[in-house]
């Protein structure tokens, strides 16, 4: 009876902690449906009076080039985040199958990367963008994001977990280390690496720092810098700012749907393993 109590009370608490941490993104985009007059209204209404109001979405559009925006995101984000994983793949098969001098020095060190705040690479990772000559560039705005500590770490934990005969029975067979990789190993992790993907991917089609600096002509803005470039000169429209954060939501919210089944795998299956 007391298992059943504890259970129900943190079962309680977590939907509470879940409504508060999901509470200002569902005023947000309820935000994005109201007029102006709704929305300086007091008391704050949480509701709009009706979902019909579309002028802040029509204004989004219209107002800057949105949709170049969402093109030059989406292209960065996905091309990182690719090169990422397929870095971080590459380096765990290495650091789990491979002996070689210096391997758990620079393990450690590849963990202790993981503590430094990204602030602190801006400058000089700009000045070498810079001098290589990749400002308002796609390759500019996604080179900082190619190597990722953290999906490095993730594989490597989950590739020392895979049997190490399935490997030396495919070299046996004449399977090399790129064809192991390929055929074998990607396909047994896959829901991790589809979890790293959404996990990376988010990531980059948040980034703002970054590419307001590398990016200097409108052409090359990415979807977060439009979306705080939504203000005018008498003030700022926070439900039009509401409106195109709602919108800049869609691409992230779809790839979780779809690969929500994949990250319940690779959390039970990460249970199972500890």
């Amino acid at each position: 009876m007391k298992i059943k109590a504890r259970e129900g009370f943190l079962g309680a608490l977590a939907v509470l902690l879940g409504c508060l941490v999901l509470f200002p993104l569902f005023y947000g985009v309820m935000g994005a449906f109201k007029s102006p007059a709704e929305f300086v209204a007091w008391p704050p209404t949480v509701f709009p009076r009706s979902f019909g109001y579309l002028k802040n979405f029509e204004t989004v559009f219209t107002q800057l080039p949105m949709l170049r925006y969402f093109w030059n995101t989406l292209v960065v984000s996905v091309f990182s985040t690719v090169i990422k994983l397929v870095i971080a793949l590459l380096a765990a098969y290495a650091f789990v199958f491979f002996d070689f001098a210096g391997k758990k020095a620079l393990f450690f060190l590849l963990l202790g990367t993981m503590m430094l705040p990204p602030d602190t690479l801006t400058i000089t990772n700009y000045q070498t963008v810079s001098h290589l000559g990749l400002l308002d560039t796609y390759l500019g705005i996604g080179i900082v994001s190619f190597v990722g500590a953290s999906q490095m770490f993730m594989l490597r934990q989950h590739f020392l977990s895979s049997p190490k005969p399935i490997r030396e029975a495919a070299q046996m067979d004449g399977c090399g280390d790129l064809r192991f990789i390929a055929f074998i190993l990607t396909p047994m992790s896959l829901p991790l690496l589809l979890t790293l993907f959404l996990q990376a991917f988010v990531i980059q089609w948040n980034a703002y720092l970054w590419p307001l600096l590398v990016t200097n002509t409108n052409e090359m803005r990415t979807v977060q810098i439009g979306i705080t470039m939504l203000t005018t000169v008498e003030g700022t429209n926070y439900e039009t700012v509401l409106a195109g954060a709602a919108v800049a939501l869609i691409p992230a919210v779809l790839l979780f749907l779809f690969l929500r089944k994949s990250i319940t795998r690779t959390m039970s299956g990460g249970a199972i393993v500890g």
